[in-house]
């Protein structure tokens, strides 16, 4: 229960799905959690429930593809808490689903300024807590996508390969400074962003069965699988790892 005791965590795209997971987890294991969403309903039901049991949890209204508010939002949960030790760059859209010669340069663009530009914005605002607070941890959610190609949504496959590759530079960068950078790899989950994705191709029962078929343990993930993962790259537990990619994906890519 005290694996992040004493730690600030700021979670983006944390209404929802993986994000809210990964704070329930994170604020049980210790940590003060900064929800950021656009989401402000969710986003403030969610750190409420967290602060009911008594735990700490704020939210914040973000919206990552913003550097000006990026950078207020996290200067003020530094603010709040006194310290920043931990950022996940959660927030993420999975875009249209065309053949790349039919996508717009304005779909393109949705989806790299929040997959891409937000992970840039948040670690650029993050880095200066980070090194204030003598080192820490930050973790992407990327993809299967960002490892594995796939014949569906451009946009989105090409926003997690860099945020796989972003992980690695910045792992390099930082490592002096005892800031930890790595990557979280989900295969599908069942999420609201999973959901809408299968629901757009038919029917969402049997897109639900043939998606879970595709994974060798037979079934989707749930989002603790993810968040339990978020929280071992976190803690102390995960010292001497940096510029790895955490595969949780059920099998998915090991063919």
């Amino acid at each position: 229960m005290n694996r992040l005791k004493g730690k600030v965590a700021v979670v983006t795209g944390a209404a929802l799905g993986l994000g809210a997971a990964t704070c329930q987890r994170m604020a049980e294991e210790g940590a003060a959690v900064a929800v950021l969403d656009i989401l402000d309903d969710a986003g403030a039901q969610l750190a409420e429930a967290i602060s009911g049991r008594g735990l700490t949890a704020r939210y914040w209204r973000c919206d990552v593809s913003r550097e000006s508010e990026v950078a207020q939002v996290i200067a003020d949960v530094a603010a709040a808490y006194g310290h920043i030790d931990i950022l996940v760059n959660n927030a993420g859209v999975a875009g249209v689903n065309k053949p790349t010669h039919e996508i717009t340069e304005a779909e393109w663009d949705w989806v790299q300024a929040i997959n891409v530009k937000g992970v840039f914005f948040c670690t650029k605002h993050a880095i200066p807590h980070l090194r204030q607070a003598g080192g820490g941890s930050i973790i992407n959610l990327s993809s299967i996508y960002g490892l594995v190609g796939g014949p569906d949504v451009p946009p989105y496959h090409a926003s997690k390969g860099a945020v796989r590759l972003m992980t690695k530079t910045d792992a390099l960068i930082y490592a002096a400074d005892r800031i930890r950078v790595n990557s979280i790899h989900p295969g599908f989950i069942w999420t609201p962003m999973v959901e809408k994705h299968l629901s757009g191709q038919g029917d969402l029962e049997a897109g639900r069965q043939a998606t879970a078929a595709l994974h060798p343990l037979g079934r989707l993930g749930e989002a603790d699988d993810i968040a339990w993962g978020a929280v071992y790259l976190a803690s102390d537990e995960a010292k001497f790892v940096t510029g790895s990619e955490l595969v949780i994906d059920g099998g998915y890519t090991a063919r």
